[in-house]
């Protein structure tokens, strides 16, 4: 399928550059995803639009503060005139992470990427928290090894200097008040770079009027990355290589799938993170001879879906509006059908519902 089958347009005014002035006040569009019909609600009414009986699936990973600003600390580089004198490079240098390889090891994103080779360090604050490049890797990432010069972790030291990871297209910096608003309510599992979006909307009322609804709710974790984000490079989706992401589904939260699903209780995923993680789960099962088993454990999400995907697990699904030409729109698009999804998009941009991050989001059942 062609990446520019998944385009649309959207006026920049319509890109939230901030939340709601509370989370449940948001506008949220109601799609069937059998008729392709749309309904303008908000989200307070989400509990009330329940049938009662479903399980609502949450991803409770919290964001890190992934964005790090420092200094090249004493590297010497040739200068440009390639002359025998060396020059002292100590500029400033953003590295953003992506993904979590191992205790101190992260993939990150470094710029100015290519004036940094494997070998040179960054200091991060005072000098209490240093990073090293270990290796260079496919996309402009890095691996890079953390260190702490202070009697606090390399976690604890990049949460105090870290800077809240809002997405390219919020066109400000962050505040402090996104340490709250760009985390939802029920985050717990320390580990993700960008937040599952959709979970922004919940409140701790909304969830206790779900349950008092009669509906069952579960937690698992994807720990949000590149992946989630990463640009589409090629021309057609068959071409796109998907950058995987951890996830952890825990045995109460498989068992609750596993018998929402034997009794034909519908599972509501909150955000396309959940719907990656399930699915990426029943899939790997199904491979390996038992359709009908959510294995519990620690697994890395590497499924790309795309229209043409058969979906085990997910019968109705809550999220953002996304990019043009992104996995996420493709997702969706699988989901509910590409012709629906972009007549809803485009209703949506016609009665200036807010998008992306910090925007409105949908209801498709």
């Amino acid at each position: 399928m062609r990446v520019d089958d998944f385009d649309y347009q959207l006026p920049s005014e319509l890109i939230a550059q901030r939340p709601a002035p509370r989370r449940e006040a948001s506008w949220m569009l109601l799609l069937n995803r059998q008729s392709g019909a749309w309904e303008d609600r908000k989200f307070a009414e989400l509990p009330a639009l329940l049938r009662g009986d479903e399980l609502v699936v949450l991803n409770d990973a919290r964001v890190l503060p992934a964005r790090l600003f420092g200094k090249r600390a004493g590297v010497h580089a040739q200068s440009p005139s390639r002359k025998t004198a060396r020059e002292h490079l100590t500029g400033t240098v953003e590295v953003f992470l992506t993904r979590k390889v191992e205790v101190e090891i992260w993939e990150a994103l470094v710029r100015p990427g290519r004036k940094m080779g494997v070998g040179e360090r960054v200091h991060f604050g005072g000098g209490e928290l240093e990073a090293e490049i270990l290796a260079r890797g496919e996309l402009g990432l890095r691996m890079i090894r953390f260190r702490s010069h202070n009697d606090q972790s390399v976690e604890a030291n990049i949460e105090r200097l870290g800077h809240v990871p809002l997405p390219p297209y919020i066109d400000r910096a962050d505040e402090s008040s996104d340490r709250e608003r760009y985390q939802t309510v029920y985050a717990q599992k320390p580990g993700a770079v960008a937040a599952p979006t959709a979970g922004l909307h919940f409140t701790s009322e909304i969830l206790q009027q779900i349950r008092d609804r009669g509906c069952d709710i579960c937690e698992i974790t994807l720990d949000v990355g590149l992946g989630t984000f990463q640009p589409i490079h090629a021309e057609t989706l068959e071409e796109h290589k998907i950058h995987s992401e951890a996830y952890e589904i825990r045995v109460e939260a498989a068992a609750k799938i596993l018998r929402a699903k034997e009794e034909g209780r519908p599972v509501l995923a909150v955000g396309t993170t959940v719907v990656r993680a399930l699915e990426d789960a029943a899939d790997k099962a199904a491979v390996q001879g038992d359709a009908r088993h959510i294995p519990a454990g620690r697994a890395e999400a590497n499924l790309f879906i795309f229209p043409g995907y058969t979906f085990r697990v997910v019968d109705n699904l809550v999220t953002n509006f996304h990019l043009p030409k992104s996995t996420l729109l493709a997702l969706v698009s699988a989901f509910a059908g590409r012709e629906s999804i972009l007549a809803a998009y485009r209703h949506a941009v016609a009665e200036h519902y807010r998008f992306y991050s910090y925007g409105d989001c949908m209801l498709i059942r």
